[in-house]
């Protein structure tokens, strides 16, 4: 299974962990969509992130492939399927190629709220793992 990650999870550290067996694969975006912060987690007491479709803005991220037994202990990592939606989208590689992945989406759009430099840091982490930006 393919898995577009943004947000915390393109830490490969904290993908190590929460999905031992993964496969880190590339790097890719997700169309007509924005990265938000919303909601509340006690873990990083502040918003965490989540993506709302947004006409020609795009979500910076990366595919893992995922084996059924990772992508079930990631579902519980993410509250799926309480407090998120898993939802197949269409991402684009760096080489233009539209490749199928699911991905997680917050039930409901609360208000957005910011996020703690603790979280934003292993963001950055993962943006650095990846070579974003």
């Amino acid at each position: 299974m393919y898995y577009f990650a943004y947000g915390s999870n393109l830490s490969k550290k904290q993908m190590k962990e929460r999905c031992p067996a993964n496969q880190p694969l590339f790097r890719a975006i997700l169309p007509n969509y924005k990265l938000i912060f919303t909601g509340w987690s006690r873990q990083w007491r502040s918003g965490t992130a989540s993506i709302k479709p947004f006409q020609g803005e795009k979500v910076p991220g990366a595919v893992y492939e995922l084996p059924e037994l990772d992508l079930k202990k990631l579902d519980r990592h993410e509250g799926y399927p309480t407090l998120h939606n898993r939802i197949n989208v269409l991402v684009i590689t760096e080489d233009g190629e539209a490749v199928r992945a699911t991905t997680y989406i917050r039930h409901e759009q609360a208000d957005e709220t910011k996020p703690s430099r603790e979280y934003l840091s292993i963001i950055q982490q993962g943006y650095r793992d990846w070579e974003i930006m």
